[in-house]
């Protein structure tokens, strides 16, 4: 019986399944927005939604906390000074999940995909273009 067992497997291992989840918040903190998959997404969410209202407060213990869950220090920082003031009067909803028409499905298995990005991220890291030329 599968009572109070929550998340999804994602047929993974669950060593796996946690590093994906940290490499996947971890990315999502440093570029603002990321696509994947609409399962690993919803798991994700609720993960980088604890991190930024552990991040709100500020305190040092929070940090501690956060460090051990991300194992990055580079991006537990940015998450304090730079992610978590944005949120300082919002009570949740940190994260939000958009759909892509189905021609944007991945095309190695055709699984459908999603952009998971930070609500009222500012600045979104775009990728380079060619306008160098000149």
């Amino acid at each position: 019986m599968r009572h109070r067992r929550r998340g999804r497997h994602l047929k993974r291992t669950s060593a796996h399944r946690e590093a994906m989840r940290r490499n996947l918040v971890s990315n999502l903190f440093l570029l603002g927005r990321i696509r994947t998959t609409p399962a690993k997404a919803k798991e994700c969410r609720s993960f980088a939604e604890k991190l930024i209202t552990l991040a709100r407060e500020g305190s040092l213990t929070n940090f501690r906390l956060v460090l051990s869950m991300l194992d990055d220090k580079f991006i537990a920082r940015r998450l304090f000074k730079e992610i978590a003031p944005q949120y300082k009067d919002r009570p949740g909803g940190y994260v939000r999940i958009l759909r892509l028409a189905s021609s944007e499905n991945r095309l190695g298995d055709n699984a459908p995909q999603v952009i998971m990005e930070l609500v009222g991220e500012a600045k979104v890291a775009e990728p380079a273009t060619a306008e160098k030329a000149g």
